[in-house]
């Protein structure tokens, strides 16, 4: 009686073990499912940071001159922008010198900073309220601004077509032209930066109305060189002017002397 007790016992335990074992390994596999689909973003990063700063150079200064707000419903919102806070993070000190606004973190090339952001701040993303902005690449022209497609490439008319209606769509939800005077005006604008640019044609350049003026390093470079040379100038004017007034002074002495000489 007291061996079939524990031999039940024994088979009970071991049962409860191995149940254990089963379900803290069940436990653990989903534990890492839910991680590896938190790293699994289908959105681009790079093509998503090209749409902004199209949407940062060709739209936001005209908007800004309009005093127009735009709707978090319209899709170019930065709340739409699925590693909007991710880049505002990044700092950017020079050319091989990049660091992570969250751990201040340095790294060499901006690539790195991406796969650090990936890999330690993945759940700093709004996945579930904001959207890939690289979608919206199509209607944006990141293409022509990444140059990631031959100019000579032959012309795709559906493709054309879809990212023209793209354009439109989104024309019409971010600036609805019954907003008044300001909507009116920016989705007219909107139309002609971006949308008349998607024709198999290729007569319409996209951004045809321009954007943020840039400042170029050649303008830069000779800028700072006039500011070190304006300082120069004055000097060699200054020096040329007291060397006349000295001279000048000389000559009127002679005349002087010789009278002296003579009246003697």
């Amino acid at each position: 009686m007291v061996e079939n007790y524990i031999v039940f016992s024994f088979a009970s335990g071991f049962s409860s073990l191995l149940r254990f074992d089963y379900e803290g390994s069940a436990a653990s596999r989903t534990l890492k499912q839910e991680q590896e689909h938190a790293h699994q973003v289908h959105c681009s990063r790079e093509r998503s940071r090209a749409a902004w700063k199209i949407i940062e150079e060709y739209l936001m200064p005209f908007v800004e001159r309009e005093h127009y707000s735009i709707s978090s419903k319209c899709r170019l919102h930065p709340d739409n922008d699925l590693f909007r806070d991710q880049e505002e993070h990044k700092i950017h000190f020079d050319i091989n010198e990049w660091q992570c606004g969250y751990c201040k973190k340095s790294f060499r090339a901006e690539k790195f900073l991406d796969q650090h952001m990936d890999n330690r701040h993945h759940n700093l993303l709004n996945v579930n309220g904001s959207k890939c902005l690289a979608d919206l690449c199509g209607a944006l022209h990141c293409d022509h601004v990444m140059k990631t497609k031959s100019t000579k490439a032959k012309c795709n008319p559906a493709a054309v077509a879809r990212n023209h209606h793209l354009c439109e769509s989104l024309a019409d939800s971010c600036f609805p032209i019954h907003q008044g005077p300001s909507a009116s005006r920016l989705h007219e604008l909107f139309l002609r930066q971006f949308c008349d640019a998607h024709s198999c044609s290729r007569k319409q350049k996209p951004f045809s109305r321009g954007g943020k003026k840039q400042t170029s390093v050649l303008y830069l470079a000779v800028s700072i060189l006039t500011m070190m040379l304006l300082p120069l100038f004055y000097l060699l004017v200054y020096l040329h002017q007291r060397d006349m007034r000295m001279r000048t002074q000389e000559l009127r002495r002679i005349p002087q002397s010789g009278r002296k000489a003579k009246g003697s």
